[in-house]
């Protein structure tokens, strides 16, 4: 009953498989076994999609009642004992790399959980791709997913010391006209760096003589001298401890991105989705609560 009821609200055999944890072959199998069981087809199979099947729609009615409550039934009593337990999966994007350091200290408190992180900065379906929860930057836009701000990510320019006995320090917002970049592509509109201090904003535009979309190569290239790049903490925090990178503009910020943790649902919130969010949240300084 939780497998079909699983396919009928996954959509598809193989997103049930992954909601459940089991092969895609397990799913259709006990599919089979249930259908044989009861005498009667429940899903219509074509190569597009599934359907239901008269006795299908009926079974789903009842049988899908059921397995909400048995669900329920194990989320109350987990909360009880407050243990996290079982396996969280996650969504965050790429190069988030303090997530790492979350990650290993989670599992080292609950030895009974076991985390499947997914990293891609594609925007993925929580409910028909089987997520827990995921980590996003940025503005969100509307949606009927249940959204905490836990952190903000701060970027601030840096360049390489060569580069910069090379082409000169800058000195005010205005000279970075003169100066190459490294840029993220991701961000709309053309190359320039959206700088803040205090009451303070200046748009400062530059040449782009380097786009790309992965933050670990932004930081390779700038400390070889490519260019001067608006970065984040975390991704520059070691070359700049090293001496590989250095500030440009110290004082000014180049960009303040929200960081939130997004799940479907607040109702019997599990235990292993509490605790992470809430270590996540002590991570980046916004926690606990």
């Amino acid at each position: 009953m939780l497998v079909f009821t699983k396919v009928v609200q996954a959509g598809s055999f193989t997103s049930a498989a992954r909601m459940l944890g089991m092969p895609k072959s397990t799913v259709s199998r006990r599919l089979k076994a249930l259908e044989a069981r009861i005498g009667a087809q429940l899903i219509q199979r074509t190569t597009r999609k599934l359907g239901l099947t008269d006795a299908g729609r009926v079974y789903y009615e009842h049988g899908a009642r059921i397995v909400a409550e048995a669900e329920e039934a194990e989320l109350a009593v987990s909360q009880m004992r407050g243990v996290p337990c079982g396996t969280l999966r996650i969504t965050a994007p790429l190069a988030f790399g303090k997530l790492g350091e979350v990650v290993a200290e989670y599992l080292c408190r609950y030895p009974a959980v076991e985390v499947d992180l997914s990293c891609t900065d594609r925007t993925v379906d929580l409910v028909s791709d089987g997520f827990d929860l995921a980590i996003r930057l940025g503005r969100l836009g509307d949606s009927s997913l249940v959204a905490r701000r836990i952190g903000t990510l701060e970027e601030s320019l840096v360049a390489s010391p060569a580069y910069l006995r090379k082409r000169g320090v800058p000195k005010t917002p205005a000279n970075l006209g003169k100066h190459d970049a490294v840029m993220f592509v991701a961000r709309p509109g053309p190359p320039r760096f959206h700088l803040t201090r205090k009451d303070e904003t200046v748009d400062a535009p530059v040449r782009a003589r380097l786009a790309v979309n992965d933050m670990d190569v932004m930081r390779v290239a700038t400390a070889a001298g490519v260019g001067i790049a608006s970065m984040p903490s975390f991704v520059a925090a070691e070359a700049l401890r090293s001496g590989q990178l250095k500030a440009v503009l110290p004082g000014w910020s180049s960009r303040q991105v929200p960081i939130h943790a997004v799940y479907p649902s607040t109702r019997h919130l599990s235990p292993k989705v509490t605790a992470f969010v809430e270590l996540v949240a002590t991570a980046l300084g916004d926690g606990p609560r």
